[in-house]
């Protein structure tokens, strides 16, 4: 049966695998695998209530609680509800057997909800159990950065990874702290040396993903070579059939390029509502049209083969599950689907939503090859791709050619986003935009930042967009370009095509 509920997820079927596995649950009422993991396919449902009772049920029933609090917290993060982990590690960090792990993790959630004297505390508790805690010591160097005290925090890394350690995963992560310090020290060399050391661990394993994201890249080149401006405007036909037009943009383009900021602007506005890199679109309004189809199938076929039916019920789904995630009624305000991963769908979307409206950030390339590099990412084909500079210039170069492909045939449907002209006029930027997507001008997205600190943002850069616009990202390629010069050359017809010569 719990073969059978993962199947079922697998293929889309979410109703199924839940049923399927309180089926399980009512056989084996006192396993608490089953109830961990049917609190956690809820609460990836945006279920959160119904997760909540059967994590409480799994802690009735678990004989060490400390390690179910923390285990049930692990879940609640994975399906982004900050609210929910950290009451359950409040839970954990108060049982007289509290460990380590316990401390940190919500140490961690705390410094990402900008609560960093409270962090510093928990690390500090942490350590008091055990001064050598690996986790620990990188979450106090990076606590020790953001404050500003970079060699400290080198210091404490530097004597952090000469010491042997079996977790390899905890190593590569100090890798990256340490990558990420001397950086903003200014120590380029160090740095790009200690970027490919956190890299080094995860590459014996990236096989795998690098082949899925071989497989993917084909796919979008038959895409590209049959799309056309005849197939869009057929599509965009049916808006009259497809009631109730919604009021929809996709804000997207390649990561790093400045989205997140763009995003917490537009999200300032009282008549916009942003949803930060859901699977949604995906899940619940792509997915289903694929049913019926062979899993091998391409995606134009595809979509040309959704009857109008199957059209409104994704339409429908797509919002019924965007409101259950943002926790409340979109009502009449324009949601902003913000997700760089969705570049290639865009004529998913319009033929799903035909009144969508497409924000394509931009920004120059050799800034966006480089910061991609430099994240810490977990090992997923995007993260497989950046585990070289080589490979992050190859996924750059699909991506944006995608897009170069596509511009030509939305004439009037897309605006292209600087990020270079966001930090140089805030406000420009923000009036034409808002004018693009047909929202008023309002003086609240210039307080962005104030906006943010208010937000659970997502995004690697949650520290950066709770500040004011900075300039110091602008032009960071040439910190570092005898590592990215091998590379120039695959990215100059980029470099030309978005105007950054």
């Amino acid at each position: 049966m719990l073969q059978a509920a993962d199947v079922a997820w697998k293929r889309g079927d979410y109703q199924e695998c839940i049923e399927t596995l309180q089926r399980a649950h009512r056989l084996a009422p006192a396993n608490t695998g089953i109830l961990l993991r049917l609190g956690q396919v809820l609460g990836l449902r945006y279920d959160y209530v119904a997760a909540d009772g059967y994590f409480e049920k799994a802690l009735r029933l678990a004989p060490k609680k400390n390690e179910m609090l923390t285990a049930i917290a692990d879940q609640c993060e994975n399906f982004r509800n900050p609210e929910l982990a950290e009451r359950y590690l409040r839970q954990a960090v108060a049982q007289p057997d509290v460990t380590p792990p316990a401390y940190i993790k919500l140490a961690e959630l705390c410094e990402r909800l900008r609560r960093r004297p409270e962090a510093a505390e928990l690390v500090q508790h942490a350590l008091n159990l055990n001064p050598s805690y690996p986790p620990a010591l990188i979450v106090h160097a990076r606590l020790e950065r953001l404050a500003g005290r970079l060699e400290t925090a080198e210091q404490g890394l530097r004597d952090l990874l000469t010491r042997p350690h079996p977790n390899d995963w905890t190593h590569a992560q100090g890798w990256y702290e340490l990558a990420t310090t001397l950086d903003r020290q200014e120590k380029y060399d160090d740095a790009i040396t200690a970027f490919n050391e956190a890299k080094a661990f995860f590459r014996p394993q990236a096989a795998r993903h690098l082949a899925g994201l071989k497989m993917m890249r084909s796919r979008l080149k038959v895409m590209e070579a049959n799309v056309s401006s005849a197939l869009f405007q057929r599509w965009s036909g049916n808006i009259a059939v497809l009631p109730p037009p919604h009021r929809l943009a996709l804000l997207c383009g390649h990561p790093r390029s400045g989205t997140t900021l763009l995003e917490q602007v537009l999200d300032s506005h009282p008549d916009i509502i942003s949803a930060e890199e859901t699977n949604t679109f995906i899940e619940d309004a792509f997915e289903p049209l694929r049913r019926n189809h062979s899993p091998d199938a391409y995606m134009l076929p595809l979509l040309e083969a959704a009857g109008i039916p199957e059209l409104q019920q994704s339409r429908a789904a797509y919002f019924r599950s965007m409101e259950l995630s943002l926790g409340g009624p979109i009502a009449s305000r324009l949601l902003i689907d913000k997700n760089p991963a969705l570049t290639f769908m865009i004529p998913a979307f319009i033929r799903i939503f035909p009144e969508t409206k497409f924000l394509i950030a931009l920004r120059d390339p050799r800034d966006v090859v480089l910061s991609c590099f430099m994240q810490n990412l977990p090992l997923t084909q995007i993260g497989a791709a950046y585990l070289s500079l080589e490979g992050t210039v190859e996924d750059y170069s699909h991506l944006m050619n995608n897009w170069l492909k596509l511009a030509p045939l939305l004439t009037g449907h897309y605006q292209e986003v600087r990020y270079e002209e966001m930090v140089a006029n805030l406000e420009s930027v923000a009036r034409k935009t808002l004018d693009f997507l047909g929202v008023p001008w309002d003086a609240k997205v210039l307080g962005f930042d104030k906006h943010a600190q208010q937000k659970n943002v997502r995004s690697p850069t949650y520290a950066d967009v709770t500040q004011p616009v900075y300039k110091r990202a602008v032009g960071r390629w040439r910190n570092y370009q005898k590592y990215l010069e091998p590379h120039l050359e695959k990215l100059e017809p980029f470099v030309k095509a978005f105007g950054y010569e």
